[in-house]
């Protein structure tokens, strides 16, 4: 593991669990067996506000869905969180889209790292989480 202010400490974790009220979640459909839905349903269970953000704007748990994190952000305002469920691959794109939204925090799912990225979240003053997911830190913190 690379630089621990990239992936997120104990601390960063849990203020954002704690605080955090909207999460817009990148790759969430309306595919039960995909590990964003059931995240999904876990931070709706615990009264967060879930916005899902997929290229066929599903709604997802009686949730409104857009196509991108702008259009999401233009009607609804800024996200407390941008959760991001793509490969390692796509991440740093929905990183800079979610600066540009003017996210609180970036959190990438487990095995989602780019580090270029998440320097450039920091660097833009937002919270970053790498290679963690919320359902076992919540589960870990409270």
């Amino acid at each position: 593991m690379g630089d621990s202010r990239l992936y997120g400490d104990a601390s960063t974790k849990a203020r954002i669990l704690r605080e955090a009220q909207t999460w817009f979640i990148v790759g969430l459909g309306n595919s039960p067996e995909r590990a964003a839905y059931g995240v999904a349903q876990f931070l709706k269970n615990h009264h967060k506000r879930i916005v899902p953000i997929h290229p066929r704007a599903e709604a997802v748990h009686g949730e409104h869905g857009y196509r991108t994190i702008a259009q999401a952000a233009a009607e609804l305002g800024e996200p407390d969180v941008v959760d991001v469920f793509v490969r390692s691959s796509r991440a740093g794109e929905f990183a800079d889209e979610a600066i540009a939204a003017g996210a609180g925090a970036v959190w990438f799912q487990l095995d989602v790292i780019d580090e270029d990225a998440a320097q450039r979240v920091i660097d833009a003053g937002a919270d970053m989480v790498m290679d963690a997911c919320p359902v076992i830190e919540w589960r870990g913190t409270f």
